[in-house]
Formats: structure tokens, sequence, C-alpha cells
């Protein structure tokens, strides 16, 4: 099968298994380089671990700490036609290497809103971890089932005030306006129930319930706060308001957590592609001004670099963790400085079609792009290769 992009708005439909595991074996080789993580955690359960900052995380205590992992993804296998999403071939991948190298490696393909997926996952670790060191919740997701069977949904978009901003086409790296309304108190409320932490806090229930956190666990949650300038379509819009909600239920987990000696931690990190971020109206602009000059100054991070400076700097390093006044661990802290941000401040309105290339790094931020769906330097689009990528998965059935 000849596997080559295609770009539908801000969605890519297809996936190269061979560059996807590139990418993974880059991230495992960035990580080993930087050396043994001696106090991270053993057992580590990664709820939303296909992608992003998830799958980072799980690269990052495996092969950093050599620990062992159990993911929770909603993947889909190749079929027909059709290849397999992204997350599934990376995370195919991952479990390859991990267990080449003896590392426990478990997968769980689900819903993970459900009951069934925790359930399920409880068992795997009474009969195979006993207990878990760490819990990361990183998951993405546009819609939830609720306990009650209910389907609600997430909508991207301001609040109070109607929001106008640029944005630039992936395909053909136009410029072009963006309007969107302010949501209703029934969206805003839908997208809290969606992206906010009342999810994370069922997980975290369930595992105390069933007696399989270890003594001094910890659990982490990623958000993002960014810059000023994307605050009215981000911060101060439905999606800033479920990120709010992280902050109440890290509090609220605090509580329960402390009886075992353990801790619940926003992590609010850097600006990335990511394919939420890729959907975000504005984001496109923000983040290729961003790249530009982060890496002018040699500061710009990806999931992997993030994720390592977490464990190496923050959480393991060993002492009491650096948060913030309000308890969020901030690895956002090199996007905000003054040198960054007058950049991008200077330049927010200026860019236009004729000069996006120079003011703007839009090149990298569309290679990185095509870079979460496999499609990366070193990989031969023109080949014939094999879409349908075996991996060991436990699927949990849909709840009924």
């Amino acid at each position: 099968m000849i596997i080559k992009p295609r770009i539908r708005g801000f969605l890519c439909t297809t996936a190269h298994p061979a560059g996807c595991a590139l990418e993974v074996d880059q991230q495992i080789n960035y990580v080993k380089a930087q050396g043994r993580i001696e106090n991270g955690p053993r057992r580590v359960l990664i709820i939303g671990a296909s992608g992003g900052y998830g799958l980072a995380t799980r690269i990052t205590a495996a092969f950093g700490g050599g620990a062992e992992t159990l993911g929770v993804f909603f993947e889909r296998p190749a079929e027909g036609n059709r290849t397999a999403s992204p997350g599934w071939y990376k995370s195919a991948a991952f479990t390859e290497r991990a267990r080449a190298e003896g590392l426990y490696a478990a997968n769980f393909a689900g819903d993970a809103f459900s009951e069934s997926s925790k359930q399920r996952v409880i068992e795997e670790i009474r009969s195979h971890m006993g207990q878990v060191d760490m819990v990361v919740y990183s998951l993405a997701a546009g819609a939830r089932t609720l306990p009650d069977g209910s389907l609600v949904r997430s909508a991207l978009k301001p609040v109070g005030e109607p929001f106008s901003g640029a944005t630039i086409d992936l395909n053909s790296g136009e410029m072009r306006e963006v309007s969107l309304e302010p949501a209703s108190p029934e969206e805003v409320a839908d997208t809290v129930r969606v992206m906010g932490g009342e999810d994370w806090e069922l997980w975290i229930a369930a595992l105390l319930k069933a007696g399989v956190l270890a003594p001094g666990c910890i659990t982490t949650n990623y958000t993002y706060l960014g810059s000023e300038v994307t605050w009215p379509i981000y911060h101060h819009g439905t999606i800033g308001k479920a990120k709010e909600d992280l902050d109440r239920a890290a509090r609220a987990l605090k509580a329960p957590l402390s009886e075992l000696g353990g801790a619940a931690y926003v992590c609010v990190m850097k600006g990335l592609m990511t394919q939420a971020a890729s959907a975000i109206p504005g984001m496109s602009l923000y983040l290729s001004l961003l790249f530009k000059v982060m890496k002018e100054q040699g500061k710009h991070e990806d999931c992997i670099e993030q994720t390592t400076r977490l464990f190496t700097s923050r959480l393991f390093a060993g002492g009491d963790v650096l948060v913030d006044e309000a308890g969020r661990v901030r690895l956002d802290d090199w996007e905000l400085t003054d040198r960054v941000q007058d950049y991008v401040r200077q330049h927010w309105h200026e860019v236009n079609g004729d000069n996006l290339d120079t003011l703007t790094d839009f090149s990298g931020y569309k290679q990185a792009f095509l870079s979460m769906h496999g499609f990366v330097d070193g990989v031969d689009e023109e080949a014939d290769v094999i879409a349908d990528v075996p991996m060991d998965v436990i699927t949990v059935p849909e709840q009924r």
C-alpha cells in the first residue's frame, strides 16, 4: 500500500506506520541519551497514552526509569484501504520496543470514560502490577458518554464575546479570518464535562477504592494556559473553562491522596502541535510565531523534551515539587519569557501572506502536523508498505 498524507481541514486521514515507528524510536533515543531517571516511578498508568504528552510520558517513564506501563487509548487498527490511526502505529511500536528490553507494557483499547474500562484496567493492575506509583491523565476527546449513558460534546468557542482572528490553512498556507459566536451556557457546561477534571476524579476514586494505588502515588493532568494573545479563544474560552476545572479537581484529590502520602498535580506545558491544538482557531498563527522565536533562541521543545524535563527537574528531582501560587507545575516557563512573548506580540497583527515565511516558522508548524501522522524525513512515501500492523491489545467492549 502506498501511503501519502491526505489533509482535510485540520485533519489528516492517513498515517504512515514506518514514520510513526521512527518517531517513537527518536523519542526513545532522546530519553536514553539524557541518562537514567533514578527516582522515577516504577509502575505507571497512562490514560490517553497513544500520542502527544501521554505517549511521551510513557516513553520517558519506561526508557528513562525502566517503568512498567499500562496504556489506555481509543485508537483504530487498519481496515481494508484505510490506514490505522497514528496512535495505533505509535503504540504498537512502543510496545514492541519496550518488551524487547524486558519492560512490561499492556494496552487497553476502549472508551476511557467508561466504567467498564476502569474496572478492566484495575483487574490488570491487580494481576500483573499489584499497584501503580503514578497515574497520568492525558486524555483528549471531543465527546464523552456520561455514567448515565447520555452523550455530551465539547465546543471550541469563546465565552461572553465573539472572536475574530486569523488562521492559516494547512494545505495552502493561506491566511484567512475566522469568526466565532460565543458559546451558550450549555456548550460551556458540556465542554467542562468532556475536557475538565470530573473523569480524572472518577478514575482516581475507582483506583483508590480498589486499593491499587501505591503509597506515595502521584497523579498528573496536563494543561495549557498560553499567551495573552490567545486568551480570547483559549484561556477565556470554553476550553479554558474546562482547564480551570482541572485545578478544582486537583484540589479535590488532595485529601484522599494525602492518606497515601500521594499528591495530584496539574502540569502546565508549552504550546506544541497536537491534534487538539491544530483544531483551535488562531493557534496555527500563534504556534508558527512561537516556533520561530523559540528555535532561534535554542529553547524549542517537543513533547518528549517537555516530559523528560518534567520528570528530571520537577516531579522526581528530589525534595519538594516546585509549584506556582495555584499549585501547578510549570513547564511553560521558557515560552512565557519576555523575549519570546515580545516577539509574538510585536508580529501578531503583522503577519500576512507575503511575510508568513519570514516572520513565522509555518513550515515547521506544518511539518510538526505531518510528523504526528508519521510523514517524516527518512520515510519513503513511494514505498509499498503493509498498513496492517498488529498490536497486543485488550479491547474493552462498549458499555451498553
